[in-house]
């Protein structure tokens, strides 16, 4: 072999594994969705409520860059909350066309249904996994995420 040429990888590819892991990582996502939907919110509700929760009433505008997604998209989400009577919207006092989302007292207990179905089926899947596997994979997923931040994906 020269000292151009590469040895022949040993081992699993890591583009197999990655494909692996975000084929397995869609399958939990989607146990976990359909687990918190039969209780009554899917898991982007959940995720929308739980940021609500956790800052207090925001401007629509505030939720879509939070949530990392279109502002069209959550004004619908926020339209079907408050459907539901999970969140209000008011208007701010000195731009009508901007709009405070709060979540209501139904939504804090949406919320708190939506996360007891989620945390269940994950303790389901993950508890399939002895406390060394576990704590293994915690490093692993730490390791990916690491390098996930420095690659040049983003």
């Amino acid at each position: 072999m020269s000292k151009h040429e590469t040895a022949p990888p040993t081992g699993p590819d890591p583009a197999d594994v990655g494909l692996r892991f975000l084929g397995v990582a869609h399958e939990v996502r989607t146990a976990v969705d359909h687990h918190m939907a039969a209780a009554g919110l899917s898991l982007a509700r959940t995720k929308l409520l739980r940021l609500l929760a956790r800052r207090g009433a925001l401007h629509q505008a505030e939720l879509a860059e939070a949530l990392g997604q279109a502002p069209r998209s959550v004004t619908q989400a926020v339209e079907a909350l408050e459907r539901l009577r999970l969140v209000t919207r008011t208007p701010d006092p000195v731009d009508r066309r901007r709009k405070t989302v709060t979540l209501t007292e139904q939504g804090q207990a949406a919320l708190a249904a939506g996360e007891q179905a989620g945390t269940r089926i994950l303790r389901r899947i993950f508890g399939a996994l002895d406390a060394r596997q576990l704590r293994r994979l915690e490093e692993l997923l730490t390791h990916a995420a690491e390098a996930t931040r420095q690659s040049d994906t983003r």
